[in-house]
């Protein structure tokens, strides 16, 4: 909907940004909190950008996989991982959603109260003021437009330029690959990654974890291109490309970066809510979504709801340590271009462990396991990385 078609009356909740995080969340309150009046102000021209979030089946519970299944497009029993010296086939169930059916859902949930080519300027926790100088007031407004520069996180980053291709033969895929780095490794972690979306057309992405957020496009896209032509795959038309910087958390502060985004709440990347190695952050929109339609009461207003949801993102970052840690050992204690021998070494070990790793639900043994034995880094590097500073 345009910006002069949109309702602009008091609603109960603003949500700035129409990305994966704000879009879950609005998409949940539309079916167990009805009585809400949720509305979804987007800068660009449509929903979700162009994207494809995928997660694990592990991932999310029964019932989260109940509520989100009209956004999932594609599904597979499996996948594989590639390495140099190990391949693997994993019978954990794989999903993709993409951004055209994302938009398509949300925006029957919300019938008339989604405002598309509206860029906002400034926010309070109940104010939004749009370019064009209109100001839009609610209950509580919240912030999810990604991610903003973050001086109180360390972070890495996880970039990638993905194109979906159309083949002039059959790929022969039946699973995704996760991650190909049977590759050269470019000065860091690289990898490709492959969905076969049909017989003959496949997403395929150029990946890298690097130290710096900076993107040469052109290279990845030939990344790519080089990729499909090493397994014999003709592209007979690239159908659409995608793109993103995704953090990777090193170590920080997260309730200085919290108070640093202002007193507005918080949503998606933009509140640390992500998997700290992987980048993955459906999940996490999903368990905000879930926690707000559990916890929103009914006479909420906008402050309470930012303080809740810093807390949420608080508990979150408190309990994701571990990760960090070994995101740490990945990009400070391993040699650049031996980095995806940590990932190795980590594919060996039991389909249960991988897959708890994951959805971010480690536990004390398995954490023990991933750090027993000789690790794949220098020792006296791996140990200047055990203790998390608490600020970049």
């Amino acid at each position: 909907m345009q910006a002069d078609a949109f309702d602009t009356s008091g609603p109960d909740l603003l949500l700035i940004g129409g990305g994966l995080a704000n879009g879950l969340l609005a998409l949940r309150l539309s079916q167990v909190r009805p009585d809400l009046d949720v509305r979804i102000v987007e800068a660009a021209e449509t929903l979700g950008g162009v994207h494809t979030w995928s997660f694990f089946e592990g991932d999310l519970t029964a019932a989260q996989h109940g509520w989100i299944d009209p956004l999932v497009v594609h599904r597979w029993p499996g996948y594989a991982v590639r390495f140099p010296q190990f391949e693997r086939n994993l019978s954990t169930g794989y999903r993709s959603v993409t951004a055209e059916r994302f938009a398509a859902v949300v925006s029957a949930a919300l019938p008339g109260r989604i405002m598309l080519g509206a860029p906002v300027v400034s926010l309070s926790e109940t104010e939004a003021v749009l370019a064009d100088g209109r100001r839009l007031t609610a209950r509580a407004v919240i912030d999810g437009r990604g991610p903003v520069a973050t001086p109180d996180l360390a972070l890495g980053f996880q970039k990638f330029v993905g194109l979906e291709v159309r083949l002039a033969a059959p790929h022969g895929l039946t699973a995704p690959i996760v991650m190909d780095a049977r590759v050269d490794q470019a000065g860091g972690y690289r990898f490709l990654y492959t969905l076969p979306f049909d017989d003959r057309t496949l997403l395929i992405e150029d990946t890298r974890y690097t130290d710096g957020a900076e993107l040469d496009r052109d290279v990845f896209r030939q990344g790519v291109r080089d990729y499909a032509a090493q397994q014999g795959w003709v592209i007979e038309t690239v159908l659409r490309e995608e793109d993103g910087v995704l953090p990777v958390a090193l170590d920080g502060d997260i309730a200085a970066h919290l108070t640093r985004m202002g007193p507005t709440a918080l949503s998606g990347l933009r509140a640390g809510l992500f998997h700290p190695t992987t980048g993955y952050s459906l999940p996490d929109a999903v368990r905000l979504a879930d926690h707000m339609a559990d916890c929103l009461a009914k006479d909420f207003e906008g402050a309470s709801l930012a303080a809740d949801i810093r807390r949420h993102a608080g508990d979150v970052w408190a309990g994701r340590g571990f990760y960090r840690l070994l995101n740490r050992m990945l990009f400070r204690a391993a040699r650049p271009e031996e980095r995806y021998r940590v990932l190795e070494r980590f594919y060996r070990l039991p389909q249960p462990l991988i897959e708890r790793f994951y959805a971010a639900g480690s536990t004390l043994a398995d954490k023990a396991r991933i750090l027993s034995g000789k690790p794949p880094v220098p020792l006296g590097a791996a140990l200047t990385c055990l203790v998390e500073k608490g600020r970049a």
